[in-house]
């Protein structure tokens, strides 16, 4: 907590009097709320490969009426609502990119109560900034401060957070606050971000590999003893850590011996020394297997976050309580990784909320639910209201 902000709260009031309203106004947009999260959800987006999409979304914010917008250098998609007064600057951001291939299907099935398709929840969180001004002009809502709305690009693997962190060292609007959209769960309430390294590791068996040495293997069971060594990794309860083994690949057939095996993981943790420790022991790991295979065997770090954030006490997470008791959400507070890091590396003010339910039908399709969407929407622009009301003693 910053300055004085532990003596004042933000005056709910108002936008909780109002979530009634919200609600319907928000039922009143179904509609648009799906078309927009179509319009985007069916254009593919994997990380570096997200532009089609934030043109989209700028696209849609020009069609409301907001002048100033743009796609910058490195592909977020930009939208700025003026204030009356634009004393202060609110952000509301979401990531564009998706996990999912540019050959996966990204078509998107609207049924009378949920919708299915590829990466939902990812076209939820820009299709809701896409929707919310439309939403205010419905309800007659003018800001007194600037509202920004992000569709942030790189965000995802490797991309790292780049588009956000570019964003936040490039823009002329000094952020005051940021509320970040992630399209699930509803009830998501992250204030904290943990710390975190993602790396990959690949296992290499080279042409001219000598398989008479003594500890001789292909890739893939060379990387099956790094994976049980890393597994026996002793890990703490407090603070609590995991190491995530989020997947695994290599190999072309049946007869043949896999010569490369990728693995991809992550290390997190409430403790930054923690994960630099797992860091050091899994670089250990990967050095004596390497000497003992004779295989090819790296490790690549490619993105990392530092634990830190506000506190359940601070204003803003006071604030979202309010709000999402008053809609009768249960807060599920988690910490986050994603865009939010990135707001608390600039000492910025942020949570991250969830709009929606959704669950996963496959490894590429998700089931997203149509009426939580209501709440979720309501639950947004209320907070934004709050914020925009500044602090009062």
């Amino acid at each position: 907590m910053t300055g004085n902000e532990a003596q004042h709260t933000f005056d709910t009031s108002g936008p909780v009097n109002r979530l009634p309203e919200f609600v319907h106004a928000a039922k009143d947009m179904r509609e648009m709320a799906i078309g927009n999260l179509v319009l985007v959800g069916e254009i593919p987006a994997p990380t570096f490969q997200e532009k089609r999409r934030t043109q989209e979304f700028v696209h849609r914010l020009i069609d409301c009426g907001i002048q100033d917008c743009s796609v910058d250098e490195v592909g977020n998609g930009i939208g700025i609502i003026p204030g009356e007064s634009g004393e202060q600057n609110i952000l509301l951001a979401a990531n564009a990119d998706s996990i999912h291939g540019i050959d996966i299907d990204h078509a998107i099935s609207v049924q009378p109560d949920h919708l299915i398709g590829c990466g939902l929840s990812t076209s939820l969180g820009v299709g809701t900034l896409a929707t919310l001004p439309m939403m205010m002009d419905s309800l007659g809502i003018k800001l007194r401060s600037n509202l920004i709305l992000l569709a942030t690009a790189r965000s995802a693997g490797r991309g790292n957070l780049e588009g956000i962190r570019y964003f936040l060292a490039n823009n002329k609007y000094p952020v005051s606050y940021g509320i970040c959209l992630k399209g699930s769960p509803l009830g998501r309430l992250s204030y904290s971000s943990i710390g975190m390294v993602r790396a990959d590791i690949t296992c290499r068996v080279p042409s001219e590999y000598d398989w008479t040495r003594f500890g001789a293997s292909g890739a893939v069971l060379t990387m099956n003893q790094i994976i049980s060594n890393i597994s026996a990794i002793p890990l703490p309860r407090k603070p609590v850590t995991n190491i995530v083994l989020g997947s695994i690949d290599g190999g072309s057939t049946y007869d043949r011996i896999a010569r490369q095996v990728v693995l991809k993981f992550e290390i997190r943790s409430e403790d930054a020394a923690m994960v630099h420790s797992i860091s050091e022991q899994i670089d250990d790991i990967v050095a004596e297997t390497a000497a003992q295979s004779g295989a090819e065997i790296t490790l690549n770090v490619f993105a990392h976050r530092e634990p830190g954030g506000i506190q359940i006490g601070h204003p803003l997470v006071r604030c979202c309580r309010t709000i999402m008791n008053a809609l009768q959400i249960t807060p599920r507070i988690m910490p986050s990784t994603s865009e939010h890091s990135a707001l608390i590396d600039n000492k910025i003010p942020a949570v991250t909320l969830g709009i929606s339910t959704s669950e996963s039908i496959s490894d590429e399709q998700d089931q997203l639910k149509i009426s939580p969407m209501y709440k979720g929407l309501a639950q947004v622009l209320a907070a934004v209201l709050a914020v925009d009301g500044g602090l009062s003693a």
